[in-house]
């Protein structure tokens, strides 16, 4: 491609991220807007209101419950194997996730075979992030 393609190009796809952007954007304020009045009309319905209090009250008698099952050793020691895999398991899939865009970058495929023969596509997410200004 020459260069005042590849140009013509990217001006396309800057131009499509910008406008899709603003869209995410408006959408997520409509959305809002509408969760706010759907939220509204909730309040203001009795029968509803009188759920939520006894839901309320369910979810205070099981957390009092789930705490004092929790308070014991046995409880206690499950917790701590439970955050310890979680935050492995964490630190693995953010390694792995490193090793796929190295292996997608030097083999030039996006699959990978494992060794039992079962083929994986290799799939990244990007998205938008705002850049702080200082």
């Amino acid at each position: 491609m020459s260069n005042s393609s590849d140009l013509s190009t990217l001006t396309s796809i800057e131009n499509l991220i910008h406008s899709h952007n603003t869209r995410l954007e408006n959408l997520q304020k409509e959305l809002k807007t509408h969760k706010m009045m759907l939220e509204a009309l909730l309040e203001n319905d009795k029968e509803y209101q009188e759920a939520a209090a006894a839901a309320t009250s369910a979810t205070k008698l099981k957390t009092q419950a789930k705490a004092k099952v929790l308070s014991v050793t046995d409880a206690k020691n499950q917790v701590e194997k439970i955050k310890e895999q979680q935050m492995e398991a964490k630190e693995l899939k953010i390694a792995l996730s490193d090793y796929l865009s190295q292996y997608v970058v030097l083999s030039g495929s996006n699959q990978i075979e494992s060794p039992d023969g079962q083929v994986f596509d290799i799939v990244s997410s990007a998205h938008l992030s705002k850049k702080n200004k200082n």
